[in-house]
């Protein structure tokens, strides 16, 4: 061995003598007293530093040392049985008793190989079989060990559990490290000399938790490991096993085959395994599943609560560089907590029913205008109920939600859960996730902290919709004032121009100049008056001015004015009736089509089609132009004073939905980015209002004369 080594090993071993008597002296003095093991410890402890004390003295492999070492691994063997009779198992006992005897004359064997390896100096080959032999029986030795120690620990009581784990872990590393250590010694056909030198370290260590076991609140003292160094132990864990078996393929052909042939074979299984370890170890599914593993049997806990909470709050809170919306933001503080990898925010409508606001990431194609129905909504708001979409395929139903998922969803398999968001039992939305990497089963930690974590997002989302009613309001303030003094200058013009006509009457002395002034200014009292009497009853619709009428006629006429500046095609019109006011739905289709010839690019046709459904007549406006995003629709875009033009007053989209929807219509948008838009307008069919005010009735009574 070289200085350096043989310096290190002496400092190493000469710690693990320190500490291995440190703390046997330790639980003299402040171990439990009543435990009928705590003698077997000391006495453990003592043989350990008796062996480092040893290997610290004289140099490796010589007889004392190696006695030492038996010493030491009767010592563990007999604090297993102890600790075996101390949980108060007497069936354990009998049949384990055996085993630490079997184990007993297996390192017992040792000295054998001790007096052979004297008697043989100088016989070729023989020294080396010996070490073999009994780099084995310590294998063996060590994996008894950990046999033992994996019985004792599952077998034993919750209460003896407590009291276990710390001499368990402790004495656990200790046979782990040295069924490796001698594995490999057996591998490459001496010690390494590093591992050597780690033994020190390693008995140090182990005797540290040993010794805090055997303390009066060792039942009380608890290891919380940092999950992410725990995941990097692992990820290192898995590299060495993966390196240890490369090295014991590579040893293995050494010795078949020999020659110019093991080596090639070995060269090529080398460059084969590191081809498959960088495509491998990297991999999400990977790294996925070992955070799995190691989450379902280290913690106690599948979550980190306090770092889950601390990026949950960064990501809501954070304005970033990409501009990313609230809604986006609460989509991914949740996906992130369960690792799904995209997901919706579906908000409610007017009717009850739930529409996309935002996606992240989310795959696959459209989504309906319609995401969830109200009777969906209701039950997740009256439930709190979390959606698995796992257990909806496979025919689950709780209160009646199985009939109501939509066919989006039940088909779409990226779909894993539905988490509602409520506010003071208020649904405010719905988040859907998709499927994580590593798929697995939610449990009832996931709907506990997913159900905390949607009424935290809700109160955020009714928080911003509170100030932006508060906003708005305070902009519709603001103009029912700027209206007001408008509403006085016109109504102050209109009786001068009243008066100028009164005047003009009497005494204008030219019939002719008189009879052109007359028409002139009748004409613009008339227009003044009439702007008057439209602002005095903005956004009321009397039902006397509703009058049947039909579609397909307005569209034409429609069709034909915007031809004039923008190809618009009637791409279908079918005959349909409806009953509402004409001239308001002609202004608000006219803004509706306006807005369209606008997104299109030159040249691009905007198409309108007319049609029933047997309800309702239908309008539809479509364009090719660059369309909108999600967020736009449903927070912006029918949002007074909020507009894409310059210089536009962001108020016609408002007014004409205000507009459809007081003549009992319905007007729906469907837009995608790059795509384009399609309009929706819907009113009831003159026939289908006749039919529900009493159609079936006069029906019957025609059928019976």
């Amino acid at each position: 061995m070289s200085a350096l080594f043989a310096g290190s090993g002496f400092a190493a071993y000469l710690a693990g003598a320190i500490v291995s008597a440190a703390m046997a002296l330790w639980i003299v003095g402040k171990g439990d007293a009543v435990r009928p093991d705590r003698s077997a410890a000391i006495a453990a402890l003592a043989l350990n530093a008796n062996w480092c004390f040893a290997a610290a003295t004289f140099e490796p492999g010589q007889a004392i040392v190696q006695l030492t070492e038996i010493a030491r691994n009767f010592g563990w063997l007999f604090l297993l049985l102890r600790l075996f009779a101390n949980d108060g198992r007497d069936e354990s006992l009998r049949l384990v008793r055996p085993v630490v005897l079997s184990l007993a004359f297996v390192e017992g064997l040792q000295v054998l190989l001790l007096v052979l390896a004297r008697d043989t100096q100088g016989i070729a080959g023989v020294p080396q079989l010996i070490f073999e032999i009994s780099a084995l029986l310590r294998m063996l030795m060590a994996m008894g060990g950990l046999v033992l120690l994996h019985n004792l620990y599952v077998g034993a009581a919750a209460s003896s559990q407590q009291l276990l784990r710390w001499p368990a872990a402790a004495l656990a590393g200790l046979y782990a490290f040295e069924l490796n250590h001698f594995t490999l010694a057996y591998l490459v056909g001496s010690f390494p000399q590093e591992l050597v030198v780690l033994r020190g370290f390693a008995a140090a260590i182990a005797a540290i938790p040993f010794a805090l076991g055997f303390n009066r609140h060792a039942a009380d003292l608890e290891f919380r490991p940092s999950r992410a160094a725990t995941f990097q132990f692992l990820s290192l864990v898995v590299m060495g096993a993966y390196l240890a078996l490369m090295l014991g393929l590579a040893r293995w052909l050494d010795l078949l085959s020999g020659g110019d042939t093991a080596r090639l074979i070995e060269v090529g299984l080398i460059t084969a395994a590191g081809a498959l370890a960088l495509i491998w170890l990297p991999s999400d599914r990977l790294r996925g599943r070992l955070r799995v593993t190691a989450v379902k049997h280290l913690f106690k806990h599948r979550y980190d609560y306090r770092n889950e909470w601390i990026r949950f709050t960064n990501t809501i809170g954070r304005t970033g560089y990409d501009e990313t919306g609230l809604e986006a933001r609460c989509v991914k503080a949740m996906a992130d907590i369960t690792d799904s990898p995209a997901g919706l925010l579906l908000l409610p409508e007017d009717d009850g029913s739930l529409a996309l606001c935002a996606r992240w990431k989310w795959p696959g194609g459209e989504i309906p205008a319609r995401a969830m129905s109200a009777d969906l909504a209701y039950i997740l708001e009256r439930e709190g109920l979390i959606v698995d979409f796992d257990e909806v395929r496979s025919g689950v139903d709780y209160y009646g939600e199985l009939a109501l998922i939509p066919e989006w969803l039940r088909d779409d398999a990226a779909a894993w859960a539905a988490v509602p968001l409520q506010h003071f039992d208020r649904l405010v939305g719905v988040v859907v996730l998709a499927r994580p990497v590593i798929a697995r089963k939610l449990d009832w930690e996931d709907f506990d902290l997913l159900g905390v974590v949607g009424r935290q997002l809700a109160s955020y989302l009714a928080e911003e919709a509170g100030q932006s009613a508060l906003l708005e309001a305070g902009r519709f303030d603001e103009f029912n004032r700027r209206m007001a003094f408008v509403l006085h200058d016109i109504k102050n013009l209109s009786s001068q121009m009243s008066l100028l006509l009164r005047n003009a009457e009497k005494h204008a002395d030219n019939p002719e100049f008189r009879r052109d002034m007359l028409v002139t200014l009748r004409n613009s009292a008339d227009k003044l008056n009439g702007l008057l009497a439209r602002l005095g009853r903005y956004g009321a619709q009397g039902p006397e001015k509703s009058a049947p009428f039909d579609l397909a006629a307005l569209a034409r006429t429609l069709a034909d004015r915007f031809a004039r500046i923008h190809p618009v095609i009637l791409a279908r019109a079918e005959g349909a009736v409806v009953v509402g006011e004409r001239e308001a739905l002609e202004q608000a289709l006219a803004h509706i089509i306006q807005n369209a010839v606008d997104a299109s690019p030159a040249g691009s046709p905007v198409s309108i089609e007319v049609f029933s459904d047997g309800l309702s007549g239908c309008i539809h406006v479509v364009d090719t132009g660059a369309g909108m995003s999600p967020q736009f629709v449903r927070g912006k875009l029918f949002k007074p004073f909020v507009s894409s033009k310059d210089g536009g007053f962001g108020i016609g989209a408002y007014e004409a939905r205000e507009m459809i929807r007081a003549m009992g219509g319905r007007l729906d948008v469907e837009s995608r980015e790059g795509i384009g838009t399609r309009f929706i307008v819907g009113l009831p069919l003159q026939a289908a209002q006749d039919l529900g005010r009493g159609g079936p009735a006069k029906a019957e009574k025609e059928t019976a004369l």
